[in-house]
């Protein structure tokens, strides 16, 4: 296990890129405006899902590859900006569908999550970059980088939820709604045309 004090650095290190908006936050807004704070389960299960296949990759030795290949990093950017964009474009198309009443069975929600995040090379860079100068090499690595996924995960969901609370308490006026779908779409828009140049 990594240690208290490698955590706590480690979530310190980590508040600014958490609270900068990114994929999952514009998911999770435009899920809790148009459906409640009920949504905001498969946005948070979906994202920190994606958590633990970055800590998986890193154990895997990703990072080492990525430091033999640097090319590799760049089709992990590259297939996630193609992603965003295409959410983006989905996102946009969809206020013209009247938004469901409850979450139907094998809703695509915490699919999206997933891919949002395991596609994101701002959550792959974390893992690539932060999360090894937090470890000891004397103690077992995948511990160590279970526990910090652990920790990152902790803190992204109580951040998410937060912001499910926040926009959870206001009515889902139709406007509001294609606000909230059309500002997300440019939000993964503006992401994923980062992520691609």
């Amino acid at each position: 296990m990594a240690t208290p004090h490698a955590v706590a650095g480690f979530l310190v290190a980590l508040l600014p890129l958490i609270a900068t908006p990114g994929a999952s936050l514009a998911l999770l807004l435009r899920q809790v405006a148009e459906h409640g704070r009920r949504r905001a389960g498969p946005v948070i299960l979906g994202t920190t899902g994606g958590l633990a296949v970055h800590a998986a990759l890193a154990v895997a030795g990703l990072a080492g590859l990525t430091a033999r290949h640097p090319g590799a990093l760049t089709a992990v950017r590259l297939v996630g900006g193609a992603y965003l964009i295409g959410l983006a474009a989905w996102t946009w198309r969809s206020p013209a569908r009247p938004p469901a009443r409850r979450p139907q069975r094998g809703s695509p929600v915490l699919v999206q999550a997933l891919l949002a995040n395991v596609l994101n090379p701002k959550a792959a860079s974390i893992y690539l970059t932060l999360v090894p100068q937090f470890l000891d090499a004397a103690r077992p690595l995948t511990a160590q980088v279970a526990t910090l996924a652990a920790a990152h995960a902790a803190l992204l969901a109580a951040w998410l939820l937060a912001w499910a609370a926040l926009v959870g308490r206001s009515t889902p006026h139709p406007r509001l709604r294609t606000w909230t779908t059309r500002a997300t779409a440019a939000v993964l828009l503006a992401l994923g045309v980062h992520a691609l140049t």
